[in-house]
């Protein structure tokens, strides 16, 4: 079931034979998490790029006063790692945490590395999801800039609408850069508090 949801994922971008899936499980593992549970740590190096079977995790990073600040949540078919850690292999800036107990298929860098040789067509593959996180980071920094906060949370629950039910209030509002003080007045502007 878990190599199922991947392999119908990676197929929306390119396709695999049977051999080529063969491969691909034999170089990955299947992850169980629980709910807390880390998966990477800030200061660390991030060893895995997660593909989310079943669950919902959140990459964040912790400034020198405790402060966590929420860069990415992931659910269902998405994909999760500290990506500048994991590509570089160098101390991650970023923890990646489980908000739920949690389904993870994992690709080590240097697993991944001979699969890029094995099967070439899946380096495509990673540099198209790449591409794609790329764009959504950029999105979010105009927005970050350009739109107040009452638009960023209509954007966030727009975009994201099943994310909201699963994670708490006080995440959210650190993804969008406010306080929960602030989320809470601005949901009670659309009647939501």
């Amino acid at each position: 079931m878990a190599y199922k949801k991947l392999f119908t994922y990676i197929g929306q971008h390119i396709s695999l034979t049977e051999e080529d899936k063969e491969q691909i499980k034999s170089s990955t593992r299947i992850k169980k998490v629980r709910k807390h549970q880390f998966v990477a740590e800030q200061g660390e190096v991030c060893r895995y790029e997660s593909f989310v079977v079943e669950g919902c995790l959140r990459c964040y990073h912790t400034d020198e006063e405790g402060k966590e600040h929420v860069v990415q949540f992931a659910i269902e078919d998405w994909w999760i790692a500290d990506l500048q850690s994991f590509l570089s292999q160098t101390p991650a800036n970023f923890s990646v945490d489980a908000l739920e107990p949690s389904v993870l298929i994992q690709f080590e860098h240097e697993d991944l590395q001979a699969l890029y040789r094995k099967i070439p067509k899946l380096e495509r593959f990673f540099r198209l999801i790449i591409q794609k996180a790329f764009i959504a980071s950029q999105n979010r920094v105009v927005a970050s800039y350009s739109q107040d906060a009452g638009k960023r949370y209509i954007e966030f629950r727009n975009r994201y609408p099943t994310i909201e039910q699963r994670v708490p209030q006080y995440m959210i509002a650190s993804y969008l850069g406010i306080t929960p003080e602030f989320l809470s007045k601005i949901r009670s502007r659309f009647g939501e508090d």
